[in-house]
Order: structure tokens, then sequence, then C-alpha cells
């Protein structure tokens, strides 16, 4: 029987998960800071794999490298690459045309896609509880990117709104993720998944560059970065893979429903910073629509932890089958 690997320390749970947080929005600070500098593929691949390193070291130290190198369902994770690597290109593109604070609301639209990609694909049984809420938070991304969706004639408001949709294709397509990651947990161990999706996703951001030779546009086309942007390129894959170890380890202290509000630190965190790095200040509509996405996703995370206590209840005691 495998050892049980997690600890209940909520207080070291939430540090972990708030720091997660933070060092995440650092890092979207950082590829915001050079978008005007390197197309968002070149990003996506120096962010992949400059974490990879980070990542592998973390496993062998855990001693779970050889988990992480062998995958049960390869396919599984090439799809999970494929949603998850669009969606970090179209983000990172959305951050060179939007304020950071308005790139994360709207990225909360993806808790409430993932409650209906859950009854679509994965069948599960969604209420009118969680649908009311699912509806509430999208009403809230609406207000965000209602100002977006105007289109004026300069090329700046047509940049703009072009920059709020991909940010919300982006946010369906990690919804699609989690519902990838779901299923790949059950064949899976934690450390393949992590793992995998760094050397897909560099792999994949890899492919753009001769997409960008085709294309012929500034938008594709990977440059050569100068010292400084190259640096900032390292800097980001490194934060965000720190990032990544910080927030799958805080899960062995604390439990998801405890953990999933403290994601909705990423506004204040991405205000500040916004508002220092680039004198980005949240409009009304953004924090309206904030408020309400935050709202429909804490309502879906409470009635998620309400059925789970359900669920324990009505199962007999059993003991503890260890960590998968």
């Amino acid at each position: 029987m495998a050892q049980d690997l997690t600890q209940n320390r909520p207080g070291r749970a939430i540090a972990l998960k708030l720091c997660a947080v933070f060092l995440f929005m650092v890092m979207a600070a950082i590829i915001k800071s050079v978008s005007g500098e390197v197309p968002p593929g070149e990003a996506v691949f120096f962010r992949s794999l400059c974490a990879m390193p980070i990542i592998a070291l973390w496993l062998w130290q855990r001693g779970q490298l050889r988990e992480g190198l062998i995958p049960s369902n390869l396919m599984g994770h090439v799809w999970r690459g494929v949603f998850g690597t669009t969606a970090m290109g179209l983000t990172f593109a959305g951050l060179g045309l939007l304020p950071l604070p308005e790139v994360t609301a709207i990225g909360y639209a993806s808790p409430m896609f993932t409650v209906l990609f859950a009854a679509v694909l994965l069948g599960e049984k969604v209420r009118i509880f969680r649908l009311s809420a699912v509806a509430l938070g999208l009403v809230g991304v609406m207000i965000v990117m209602a100002p977006r969706l105007s289109v004026g004639s300069d090329d700046l408001s047509q940049a703009a709104t072009l920059g709020a949709i991909m940010v919300l294709v982006a946010s369906i397509l990690r919804a699609l993720v989690q519902i990838h990651v779901r299923r790949l947990v059950k064949t899976d161990h934690t450390a393949a998944i992590v793992f995998y999706f760094s050397a897909t996703a560099t792999c994949l951001a890899l492919l753009s560059a001769p997409i960008g030779w085709v294309v012929d546009h500034p938008s594709f086309v990977w440059v050569w970065p100068d010292r400084s942007v190259f640096i900032w390129l390292v800097t980001a894959g490194l934060v965000g893979g720190v990032a990544q170890i910080m927030v799958t380890s805080s899960y062995r202290f604390g439990g998801a429903s405890m953990l999933a509000p403290f994601d909705y630190a990423s506004m204040i965190f991405a205000s500040i910073i916004g508002y220092v790095a680039f004198s980005e200040v949240p409009t009304g509509p953004i924090i309206l629509g904030a408020t309400l996405v935050i709202a429909g996703g804490v309502l879906i995370i409470w009635r998620e932890r309400q059925l789970g206590l359900d669920r324990s209840k009505s199962k007999p005691n059993m003991p503890p089958s260890g960590a998968p």
C-alpha cells in the first residue's frame, strides 16, 4: 500500500497557494512587459522550457521522477498539451493588448465553463444552484467585456477587442484542460501530468516558429531576443516553474475546496502589479464584473464542498487507500 504523503496543515497550504498565485501574476507581468519584443509562441516556448529543469529537480527530490517520465495515457497528455498550450499562447497575446487586471477578470470564466463541460462531456449532474452560479459568473464576464465589444474605428480599440476575445477563448480552453486532467488523474500520476504538460508545451510552442516564417506577420515571426529580453523570458519560465510547484505542493497540506477561493487573490495582485508596473487602474466594469464572477465561483466552490461532504457521509468508513 502506498504511503499517504498528504498532511493537514492549512496555514502552510494557504501560504503556498497565495505565493503561487502571486508568482503567476509576476510571470504574467513579465510576459506583458516583453510582449512587444517577442511573439506569443516564443514566450510560451521559454516559459515551458525554462520551467522543465525546476520541475524535474522537484520530482527527483520527491522520488517521483520515474512516475513523471512514464505516462500511461500518452494521447491524453498530448491533447491536454494542445489545449493548455493554445490557452497559454492566447493569454500571452491578450496580455500585450489588455490591462493585466482585465485579463485576470476574464480568465475567471474558466471555472464556469468547466462546470458546463463537465455536464456535457463527463455526464456530471449539474443542478439549478450551480447553473445559477455559472450564469452569475458569465454575466460578470460579459460586463467586463462589454466595453470591448463595441468596436471603435481606431486600431487601438480593435486590438483591445481582439485581445478580450482571445483571453475569453483561452478561458474556454483552460476549462477543457480541467476536463482532460480529471480524466488523466484516473490513469496517470500527478508527477506525469505536471512534467508532460511542460514537455508538450515546449514542443508545440517550438512548432509556431515555422508558422511565423510562412505567415510572415510580426505577431508570429520569432526573433532573436536581446540580452535583457532573454533574461526576462528565462526569468518568466523559472518563476512559472516555481509557481507550478508551489500550487501543486499546496494540495499536500490542504483540500482543494479550502484552497480554491484563494485563486481570486490574483485580482488583488494583478491590480497592484498592474498599477505599479504599467500604471493600469481597474475600471468600474472590471471591478463590477470581477465581483460577480468571483461570487459565482465561490458559490460553485461552496456547492462542490457541500456535495463532497454529503458523499462522504453516505459512504461506509474505509481505510485510506494512500496517495495515487
